[in-house]
């Protein structure tokens, strides 16, 4: 039986006491806040001080800078929040930051950031704008059209913020957003205390920073009615100014949800700064190493990241985590989860491709290396490791593992090929005078897998 509006108000009270909210009707935004806070996606409200009014049809938004070609996976959970808000149906609004993208975000970083030239920025942001329509279009396409609800999609807005920045001039910018924020708030904010307190100080564009994404939430507020803002908790004072501003020149309250950072087993941040970024360009990072990402999760994380990145009712994930407590070993919990995220960020053909890698690479499935398309093979193997060979008659394994350069030397390869070490497409083969016929060692789809050892491929593309 559905909880009565009420019960959930005492339900998230109890779940954070910082925060009340005035629940009015059953479609109020409390149902969806409620709902992020219970699945841990939403650790913090700003401020928690006041009730929240869930009355209307509120807008939130998020703010993505292009900072790069692709976002990460540490972007996800913001995404994922969105979209839970337009599941809710109400309107959604997705930022590219063109704009603040060549200002620069002081948080986390120590020193300076890398200027990044226009043109780079541009082709990053069209990028990333890419990459936003795909993964709300797969939402869509393949989750929310299977989902059990009489609830339409919010709108949804993805737009860049240099939109309005070509159109303001720097004195009415300066004017506006200015004489509502006090210089020593903004010096408090921890980005900008760490880089004074390091010695290295902070360079005035990065100072500046916190104003511009302070003046993007006024202009979406005066615009869509956008009161909310989801970010990362390291947006905290980012988040601040805004609301600082926005009470200062509008007198409107507004509200932040802060959601977890996303971190590795060794509680390092996953992101482009510390270099272990996950990205969801299948560019950057293939479908396959994204499935594999997610499948690697451990046990003691699988209840955590069953909430935060699938859409998944609560029930449904407590029935998944009985099944896999049952049989840990089979890693249903991991399984579930990666499919979930690899067909939100990469579709039903990547999670296809991912699935078939991992027979691949991991069950030595024949089939399903004959059945692989060219055109994904890259997403599979290394390019690196990938070469085409004019095959010859009378070719020996030798031959073969010398052209493709799996060794430097043939004494190497005669040693590691007689002592067992190679596999052509999953057969050992112990003569380095093993003669390769092409009915037999040349796929249907004219490729040959050599293995040396346990994880070293090498793809042969047959002329």
């Amino acid at each position: 039986m559905a909880l009565s509006i009420m019960k959930k108000c005492r339900i998230l009270s109890n779940l954070k006491p910082y925060t009340a909210f005035l629940c009015k009707g059953r479609n109020s935004s409390s149902d969806v806040l409620y709902s992020l806070l219970r699945r841990g996606l939403v650790k913090q409200i700003f401020p928690s001080d006041q009730t929240i009014n869930c009355t209307g049809i509120p807008c939130a938004y998020a703010g993505f800078d292009a900072t790069a070609d692709s976002l990460h996976i540490g972007n996800l959970l913001v995404l994922i929040s969105l979209i839970h808000w337009q599941r809710a149906g109400y309107e959604t609004i997705a930022v590219v930051g063109d704009a603040t993208a060549e200002i620069g975000d002081p948080s986390g970083h120590k020193s300076d950031r890398k200027i990044l030239f226009h043109d780079t920025v541009k082709e990053n942001a069209e990028s990333i704008e890419k990459d936003l329509q795909n993964i709300f279009q797969n939402h869509e396409k393949y989750i929310f059209s299977k989902a059990k609800t009489k609830r339409s999609l919010g709108k949804l807005r993805i737009m860049k913020n240099s939109e309005w920045y070509k159109n303001t001039s720097i004195i009415d910018f300066i004017g506006e957003a200015g004489r509502n924020l006090r210089v020593t708030d903004m010096l408090s904010r921890t980005s900008v205390r760490s880089r004074m307190e390091s010695g290295a100080g902070i360079n005035f564009a990065e100072f500046s920073y916190q104003v511009f994404q302070s003046y993007d939430w006024m202009y979406l507020l005066k615009n869509y009615r956008c009161k909310f803002q989801f970010g990362g908790n390291d947006q905290l004072g980012n988040i601040v100014s805004g609301y600082n501003l926005i009470s200062g020149s509008l007198y409107q309250h507004v509200y932040g949800a802060l959601l977890p950072i996303v971190q590795s087993e060794t509680g390092d941040k996953f992101g482009k700064s510390a270099g272990n970024a996950v990205f969801l360009s299948s560019e950057r990072t293939s479908p396959f190493d994204f499935y594999q990402f997610f499948l690697r999760i451990p046990d003691a994380e699988v209840n955590n990241y069953l909430r935060l990145f699938t859409f998944l009712s609560i029930e449904e994930i407590e029935d998944i985590l009985h099944k896999h407590l049952k049989n840990p070993d089979s890693r249903k919990a991991q399984k579930k989860i990666a499919e979930e995220v690899t067909l939100l960020v990469h579709e039903e053909s990547g999670l296809n491709l991912a699935k078939t890698a991992t027979k691949i690479l991991f069950h030595s499935d024949i089939e399903s290396l004959a059945s692989l398309k060219r055109e994904d093979m890259k997403h599979v193997f290394p390019v690196s490791n990938t070469s085409e060979i004019l095959f010859e008659p009378e070719m020996t394994l030798l031959d073969l593992t010398m052209k493709v350069g799996c060794f430097l030397k043939k004494d190497d390869a005669e040693r590691i090929i007689c002592g067992g070490g190679v596999y052509l497409n999953f057969k050992r083969i112990t003569s380095p005078q093993f003669i390769i016929i092409p009915e037999h060692q040349i796929l249907p789809n004219g490729i040959s897998l050599i293995r040396i050892g346990k994880k070293n491929y090498y793809l042969v593309l047959w002329k």
